[in-house]
C-alpha cells in the first residue's frame, strides 16, 4: 500500500492537514479497497494548529521516521513558514528524497520544502502573495506564483490552499488514472481541473504612481480608458516628447505608458465583471478594450482565465445585484 505521510509542524493550517487525506482516502471508498495508508506525523507527539484559524491541539500517531520512509510525503502550510526548518524536519525530507519518496507542498509548506535545497534548479510555487519572498529567499528556484500547481514527478509545489486540493488530486490521476480521479474530484465537490491559474486571483490594485509627476496624466488616463489613447495622446497631456514619457514612466511607475494602460484596462473590466450585469462587448468598449475578442486575449494573457469564467467565480450570487441566472448563462 502507499504510504502517504502528511508533516504537521507545530502552527500547521488545518485544512491543508486534512485536505490530503481527505482526497486520498476518498479513493479506496470509490474503489472498493485502499490504495493509500495516510500517516499524520510530527516532531512531537502533539502539534498545535494555527491559532488565527482556531487553533487546537492533535495527537500525531507518528514521528519523522514515518517521513523518511513514506512514498509520498505531503508538505502543508503553517504559521511559522518564514522562521528556520527544524534540521531534524530538513533530515528527514532529504531522506524520503533518497529514497525515491515524491515530495509535495501545499501553499507557503513551499518555504518548507524549499529549505532543503530540493528545489534548487527546479520551477516552483506557492502562494502568490508569498511568491517574491520565496524567491528572494532562494534564488536557485524558479518561483512562478501564477500557476496553481508544478509537477516535476519527484517534488511538486502548489499554490494557496485550495489548490492543494487540485494537487491531490492531480497526483490520484498519476497514480489511479483518471477514471479515479474524476471519480474523486466528483465526491469532494471538486472540478477535476480548474480553469486558469492562481493568476486571476492576485490582488491587483488600481495601478497608480501617487505623488509622482505623473499624477494628473495617470489620474486623465484612468478617466479616458474608454477611449483608443495612443502614445502621443498621454504625451501630449503630459506635456512631454513620446521619449520623454517613456523615460519618465518607467522612473515613476516601474512600466511603460501602454502597459499601465492596459493593465488599468484589465482592472476596470475586472470590475465591471464583478458588478454590473453588462454584456461581454460593453464590457470590452467601457475597459477600453474595443472588441469582446481584444478583451478576451489579453485577459486569458494576464489573468489565465476568460472574462466569462472570471464572472462565474468573482460575481455575487444573482440576487444580490437583482440578475437572473440566465443572464449570467446567456454571456
Amino acid at each position: 500500500m502507499h504510504a502517504v505521510a502528511i508533516l504537521a509542524l507545530d502552527g500547521v493550517l488545518p485544512f491543508e492537514l486534512s485536505l490530503p487525506g481527505q482526497v486520498f482516502g476518498t479513493t479506496g471508498r470509490l474503489t472498493g479497497r485502499p490504495h493509500y495508508e495516510v500517516r499524520i506525523c510530527a516532531p512531537a507527539d502533539t502539534v498545535a494548529t494555527s491559532p488565527e484559524h482556531g487553533g487546537f491541539r492533535l495527537h500525531a500517531p507518528y514521528g519523522l521516521e514515518a517521513v523518511a520512509e513514506a512514498d509520498t510525503v505531503i508538505v502543508p502550510g503553517h504559521s511559522g513558514f518564514l522562521d528556520p526548518v527544524p534540521h531534524a524536519v530538513r533530515e528527514a525530507l532529504v531522506t524520503a528524497a533518497g529514497r525515491g519518496a515524491r515530495l509535495a507542498s501545499v501553499c507557503v509548506g513551499a518555504f518548507t520544502l524549499a529549505a532543503t535545497g530540493l528545489l534548487d534548479g527546479h520551477r516552483a510555487t506557492t502562494h502568490w502573495q508569498h511568491a517574491d519572498e520565496l524567491a528572494r529567499r532562494h534564488p536557485r528556484i524558479e518561483v512562478d506564483g501564477t500557476v496553481l500547481f508544478v509537477d516535476h514527478g519527484h517534488l511538486a509545489t502548489s499554490a494557496g490552499i485550495a489548490a492543494g486540493l487540485d494537487l491531490c488530486l492531480h497526483l490520484v490521476r498519476r497514480d489511479l488514472g483518471a477514471d479515479v480521479a474524476a471519480a474523486t474530484a466528483r465526491r469532494v465537490v471538486m472540478p477535476l481541473q480548474r480553469d486558469g491559474g492562481q493568476a486571476q486571483f492576485i490582488e491587483h490594485p488600481a495601478p497608480g504612481a501617487d505623488g509622482t509627476a505623473l499624477q494628473p496624466t495617470l489620474d486623465w488616463m484612468e478617466r479616458n480608458l474608454h477611449r483608443p489613447l495612443t502614445l502621443a495622446d498621454i504625451a501630449r497631456h503630459a506635456a512631454m516628447s513620446i521619449r520623454s514619457l517613456n523615460r519618465h514612466f518607467r522612473a515613476q511607475t516601474g512600466t511603460t505608458p501602454l502597459q499601465w494602460l492596459l493593465r488599468a484596462r484589465l482592472h476596470r473590466a475586472q470590475q465591471l465583471l464583478e458588478t454590473t450585469g453588462l454584456a461581454i462587448d460593453q464590457v470590452a468598449d467601457r475597459a477600453g478594450f474595443g472588441t469582446p475578442a481584444t478583451l478576451r486575449h489579453h485577459f486569458h494573457r494576464l489573468t489565465g482565465t476568460t472574462p466569462q469564467a472570471y464572472r462565474a467565480a468573482f460575481t455575487p450570487s444573482a440576487g444580490t445585484r437583482g440578475r437572473s441566472a440566465s443572464a449570467d448563462i446567456a454571456l
